[in-house]
């Protein structure tokens, strides 16, 4: 599907539409989700705008793409299920970079450099995309990859941003408790 024409107007009523033509509220619990994913998306798009060491970027543009068939997914009822095999790829990832890094033993703050922050961010955001998810699915039918593969993104963004800061020699900063 290819867009020739941006403004439509038909949007101007408060609804929108989704890939089977459709026409639902903008503020359904489906547009919610989907706009959740796309901001996730764009906050990956500004991470990717920072200097990142090896084969973080490519992994990050992979997470993209996922994110923008996670979104043609919900935006096609009853579209077939999310692939799971990206779930598997997301699972190496976090095992992954991972090794690399030493084992907890406080939570952290978020924070460090400025790409490991972004991803602090795109980590909270794939949260409340999660969340979204999961409020839609009470309502409707959706496919399960989804939900379980906004989880494990935002582990591995938090591995990410470890290993982000890691990369740069910063302390990561650790909770104390008051």
């Amino acid at each position: 599907m290819r867009l020739s024409k941006i403004t439509t107007r038909t949007g101007d009523d408060g609804t929108t539409g989704l890939a089977d033509g459709t026409r639902v509220a903008k503020d359904c619990a489906r547009i919610t989700v989907i706009g959740s994913v796309d901001e996730l998306n764009s906050h990956l798009g500004v991470l990717l705008a920072e200097p990142l060491p090896g084969d973080v970027q490519p992994e990050l543009l992979r997470i993209q793409n996922d994110l923008f068939d996670l979104g043609a997914v919900l935006a096609s009822p009853g579209a077939p299920s999310f692939d799971a095999a990206k779930l598997a790829r997301l699972d190496a990832a976090i095992a992954h970079y991972n090794a690399g890094l030493p084992p907890l033993k406080e939570f952290i703050l978020p924070g460090g450099t400025r790409a490991a922050a972004l991803c602090h961010v795109a980590r909270s955001v794939t949260r409340r995309a999660e969340r979204d998810l999961l409020h839609m699915m009470h309502g409707e039918t959706v496919p399960q990859e989804g939900l379980r593969y906004l989880n494990r993104l935002s582990d591995l963004l938090f591995v990410l941003s470890r290993t982000l800061n890691r990369s740069a020699d910063q302390d990561e900063t650790l909770w104390k408790r008051s």
